[in-house]
């Protein structure tokens, strides 16, 4: 049996997606309903890699640093964090939206030799950036992505000694192969770096 007629068998017979929508919290939910744990979209992308195209959307700084699942064929940041600006409030570096990114996922579509038809996966830290990551894909006219509802990371722990700890999920959590080195062929640089 060919690859792209067991990726839609997967699919279909709805194995693909073991989360049941209404489990699915309000702001993680997307505009096209697909969603993954991390175990299932490594199934998917093991079993079809050809066929798919398996997107980290976090920062460089996160994939650099804490590492990147095995599997994937690009970094593309959905946000992008401004060094230059720090938000006391959140206590946080700002981030925008990366402008390029849409573009991008539709360049790393093309070199596979897939179109907007086809599955594309996304995974974060924690599959809040997905949500929105997957919205714009969906408004730019994608019709099959996923979002890894668990992400790299995973959840945090509610109680207990891991309280406030990523330790619930994920796909470092469920022991899936991941690594702290990249490939140059796995990189998003913005227009004019090297």
């Amino acid at each position: 049996m060919n690859k792209s007629l067991i990726t839609l068998l997967f699919c279909l017979c709805g194995s693909a997606s073991a989360i049941d929508v209404s489990d699915v919290p309000a702001d993680k939910r997307t505009t096209l309903d697909r969603y993954l744990t991390a175990v299932e979209a490594h199934r998917m992308v093991s079993e079809s890699a050809a066929n798919v195209l398996f997107l980290d959307v976090r920062t460089q700084a996160e994939v650099s640093y804490v590492g990147a699942p095995a599997g994937m064929d690009a970094n593309i940041p959905f946000m992008l964090v401004d060094f230059d600006h720090f938000d006391s409030r959140s206590r946080r570096f700002t981030l925008h939206k990366n402008p390029a990114f849409v573009g991008a996922v539709e360049e790393r579509l093309k070199a596979k030799g897939l179109d907007k038809t086809a599955d594309v996966v996304l995974i974060c830290r924690s599959g809040d950036r997905t949500t929105r990551a997957v919205n714009a894909l969906a408004a730019a006219g994608f019709t099959r992505v996923w979002t890894v509802i668990d992400g790299f990371e995973g959840d945090t722990a509610s109680a207990g000694a891991d309280r406030g700890k990523r330790t619930v999920n994920g796909w470092k959590n469920s022991g899936l192969p991941w690594s702290y080195a990249l490939d140059s062929s796995q990189v998003w640089l913005p227009a004019g770096a090297r």
